[in-house]
């Protein structure tokens, strides 16, 4: 096979056939060794944080892999400013960042990659779509994820290092993140998100002014509040006492999705599948308190429901294992490496479907190991991959990784495509390309198979020879014309807990 060169992630243009990777103009050929400087922006509907990372990547084969990350700077926790309702205030949030680029001391032109992540009322249309535009000069470097309840779960077991530490023979953690809207949860064993769930219970359904009275209340506030018979309304003082009954009925809702009950409408996501974990974890802003790292009240409920939540969960005997980080349990950023593919084994149709940028990856649970590929079940993993990364939703192209095994049998090629195509029919449906990315050096077959056998008429790419994971964003360049072989840059989000 002939290797591909890499291709700058900015465009950058090549000089005496080497390109360059970055805005630092450095050559991949050359360098063994490349210093990036990264920052995770994590803006959500309770609050909003920066952190600035420095990340070597070393060079394995023909790809750049994380060897080191250091933290440059955290940025102040900023409550998410709002001009009335839900839309963000972009001019004071503009300002926020603007100051925590200066104290990190960097400039956007110092940054090489970063990681955009959108949540709860910030994903919402208008509210994103101003957000991005004071990112907007940075759009190549950034992958920027909007993130429903699934992914943000998922996110949370990431950076708290739930995951990790659930690989490492402790038995299962559950993670349990409470935020100022709802708690994420997820239950984690073998380094894999086995079961998540999301429950209406924050530190800010309910928020105060100065002297404990009522300032906003949340509708699953004023639910708490009726549950309580607690007839509380906006200027009234809300008693200490009062304050704690909320926050232990907040604590034993969050328990008994713990515990896999079904709560209806309390529920944002499925219920938890049951399991008594080894050990908890937390993340998320009242997580501070549950480690004693924040002494300081925001105005709201925190500092009661973490005691409420840490005494019930040490009642039921369960470890409480230190958590890699809190409220900052997001992303340190995205870290990039190149991977060359040989042009003999890829399909592509129409010839101008290249290039595409910061395409997001899912890796969906495929055992292609046996005789026979049942199409139903590749559709079926294909489908929960796109709704564990909250992309069913058809608004953007989409890439599938494949972990390819076995011989490429017709009969074998064709359950693979029927089931893939089945799956992707949200993503497809909407006009978007079928994006493949087979492990095996099949992709060409299974390309021309899609499109011959199976008559799909969305254009296509399909390419092989890497893998790919979850939190994977792809750009795939356009073909060399020497080589007839496609360069693809890969960026990985990194979290604070791997």
């Amino acid at each position: 096979m002939t290797a591909a060169k890499p291709i700058s992630v900015t465009d950058e243009a090549s000089e005496g056939g080497r390109i360059f990777f970055s805005n630092a103009s450095r050559s991949l050929i050359e360098e063994d060794e490349i210093e990036l400087t990264s920052v995770g922006v994590d803006i959500g509907s309770s609050t909003s944080h920066l952190l600035f990372s420095k990340i070597l990547l070393e060079r394995l084969d023909t790809r750049y892999v994380v060897a080191e990350r250091s933290i440059l700077h955290q940025s102040d926790i900023l409550l998410t400013p709002y001009r009335g309702g839900e839309d963000i205030d972009a001019e004071a949030l503009g300002d926020f960042i603007d100051r925590q680029y200066k104290a990190a001391g960097l400039s956007p032109n110092d940054i090489d990659t970063g990681a955009l992540i959108l949540t709860g009322v910030a994903v919402r249309r208008a509210n994103a779509r101003a957000i991005g535009d004071l990112f907007s000069a940075q759009t190549g470097k950034f992958v920027a994820v909007s993130a429903g309840d699934g992914l943000e779960t998922l996110m949370a077991a990431h950076g708290s290092g739930a995951l990790a530490l659930s690989a490492d023979g402790g038995g299962s953690v559950m993670n349990i993140d409470i935020g100022g809207g709802t708690t994420k949860i997820a239950l984690c064993s073998g380094g894999e998100a086995e079961s998540l769930t999301a429950v209406e219970a924050g530190a800010r359904l309910l928020v105060f002014d100065g002297n404990s009275r009522i300032e906003r209340i949340e509708p699953f506030g004023r639910r708490y509040l009726d549950e309580l018979g607690l007839p509380l309304n906006i200027g009234d003082l809300c008693e200490p006492e009062a304050r704690r009954a909320i926050a232990g009925r907040m604590a034993g809702r969050i328990m008994e999705a713990a515990g896999g009950a079904e709560l209806g409408d309390w529920l944002r996501l499925p219920p938890l599948n049951a399991a008594e974990p080894a050990s908890v974890t937390f993340s998320g802003g009242v997580s501070e308190y549950i480690y004693g790292r924040e002494a300081d009240g925001f105005r709201d409920l925190g500092p009661d429901l973490a005691d409420a939540v840490r005494a019930l969960v040490e009642g039921k005997g369960v470890r409480i294992a230190m958590a890699d980080q809190g409220i900052r349990a997001t992303v340190v950023g995205a870290s990039q490496y190149t991977v060359q593919v040989s042009g003999s084994t890829i399909f592509l149709d129409p010839p101008d479907v290249l290039p595409v940028r910061n395409v997001p990856v899912i890796a969906p649970d495929l055992d292609l190991s046996g005789d026979e590929i049942d199409e139903t079940v590749v559709a079926a993993k294909v489908g929960t991959a796109l709704t564990r990364m909250d992309l069913a939703h058809g608004e953007e192209a989409v890439a599938v990784t494949i972990p390819w095994q076995g011989s490429a049998m017709f009969h074998r090629l064709r359950g693979l495509s029927r089931g893939v195509i089945a799956g992707m029919r949200p993503i497809l449906d909407r006009g978007h390309p079928l994006i493949l990315v087979v492990d095996g050096d099949i992709g060409g077959l299974v390309g021309i198979h899609c499109r011959q056998e199976e008559g799909l008429e969305n254009p296509l790419i399909s390419i092989d020879g890497i893998e790919l994971s979850e939190f994977d964003f792809i750009d795939i360049g356009e073909v060399l014309r020497a080589t007839g072989a496609v360069p693809v840059v890969i960026k990985s989000l990194l979290f604070p807990g791997e």
